[in-house]
């Protein structure tokens, strides 16, 4: 298993695309759009992972999911991150041990590239956004986080709230970059990089 990327909630796309360059000195491109959820990205590469920055742009089909709710309750200059998801070749096997269902996933990308995956427990991290979701990306897919733009690699880092010991039966053994305390499920903030040159970036 692998951090794969952060999902972050915003208002407004290309404002949060300014606010997240001028704030944090972290630059975004553009993505595409979930055609099944009602959302649209902008992606921020860091090389093996990601983050997500996801807006509603179809706001009756968003109404008929959880995800595109959840989503959709932020709004104007606001962002706030819903879920954090991890990269597996074993699928099936962590559906199977935690009970979940396995679905598809694409989006294209502005080029036209198709992007495709394959995803399970989404629901559940929308009600425990401490746990994350799991995801396996379709062979010959290219990763978000490679997407030219990056600045470069940088080591991401995820700090959490909620309850330690359900997150360990969930993932199983791991070594994963996530620290969790105890306290109201959320992801609770990101660190960017490592040592004094490390971004952090917390949230309420």
């Amino acid at each position: 298993m692998e951090l794969d990327h952060v999902v972050i909630a915003v208002g407004d796309l290309d404002a949060a695309a300014r606010s997240f360059a001028d704030r944090y000195g972290l630059d975004s491109v553009e993505g595409g759009r979930h055609p099944t959820l009602g959302t649209g990205n902008r992606i921020v590469p860091l090389g093996d992972a990601y983050l997500e920055l996801v807006a509603v742009v179809d706001e009756e089909l968003a109404s008929q999911n959880e995800f595109g709710r959840t989503v959709g309750s932020v709004r104007g200059p606001a962002f706030r991150p819903i879920c954090w998801v991890v990269r597996s070749h074993e699928l099936d096997e962590l559906a199977q041990r935690n009970g979940l269902a396995v679905t598809d996933g694409s989006r294209a990308t502005p080029d036209g590239r198709v992007l495709r995956w394959r995803m399970a427990g989404l629901e559940r991290a929308m009600a425990e956004p401490f746990l994350p979701f799991f995801i396996e990306w379709a062979p010959g897919t290219p990763h978000p986080g490679r997407e030219p733009g990056a600045d470069g690699p940088r080591r991401l880092e995820v700090r959490l709230r909620g309850d330690a010991v359900r997150l360990g039966s969930w993932l199983g053994d791991h070594d994963l970059p996530v620290t969790i305390e105890e306290g109201e499920p959320a992801v609770a903030g990101i660190v960017l990089g490592a040592g004094p040159e490390s971004t952090v970036v917390e949230f309420p």
